[in-house]
C-alpha cells in the first residue's frame, strides 16, 4: 500500500466519486483496509525523491538506485549496481541481499517502473509556472 491510495480510498469509503479528468495515482484499498482481503491490490511502487527514481517497492523487497543521503547537503550519488533488502528480514535495511539473492525480484520490479514511466509519457508532469493541462482555460 501507498499514501497516494488514501484518496482513492477515502473517496470510494465516502461514497464520492473519482475525478476521472486526470491521472490519479492511487487504488481503491477499501477492501483490504476492511480485512475482505488479506493482500493490498497494489504490489509496489517506484520511489521518487525530487526529479530522481530512487528505488523501487515491490512486495517485500526495496530496490535502491542511490546510496542513502547523510544530509539535506549531500549529493545524492548513483549506485554501480542496486543493492536490495528483504523488508520483512532487514526492516532498517542494513544488509543489502547478495547479487544471487537479488535477481528474481529485479524482472518485476523493473516493469512496475516501466508502466509508471509510460503512465509519465500519457499523463506528463505539470511543471512549476506552465498551465495545468487539465483546467479548463478561462
Amino acid at each position: 500500500m501507498h499514501e497516494v491510495d488514501t484518496f482513492t480510498t477515502f473517496a470510494h469509503l465516502a461514497g464520492g466519486a473519482v475525478p476521472t479528468d486526470r491521472a490519479i495515482d492511487g487504488v481503491d484499498q477499501t477492501d483490504f483496509f476492511l480485512g475482505k482481503t488479506d493482500k493490498s491490490t497494489r504490489e509496489g511502487f517506484p520511489i521518487y525523491v525530487a526529479d530522481r527514481l530512487e528505488g523501487v517497492k515491490w512486495r517485500n523487497w526495496k530496490i535502491v538506485f542511490y546510496d542513502e543521503q547523510r544530509d539535506w547537503w549531500t549529493p545524492p550519488l548513483k549506485l554501480g549496481s542496486p543493492k536490495s533488502f528483504d523488508l520483512i528480514t532487514d526492516p532498517k535495511e542494513e544488509y543489502p541481499a547478495t547479487a544471487l539473492r537479488n535477481s528474481w525480484h529485479a524482472g518485476p520490479a523493473i516493469k512496475l517502473t516501466v508502466d509508471f514511466e509510460k503512465s509519465l509519457a500519457k499523463y506528463p508532469p505539470i511543471k512549476a509556472g506552465t498551465p495545468d493541462p487539465y483546467k479548463p482555460a478561462n
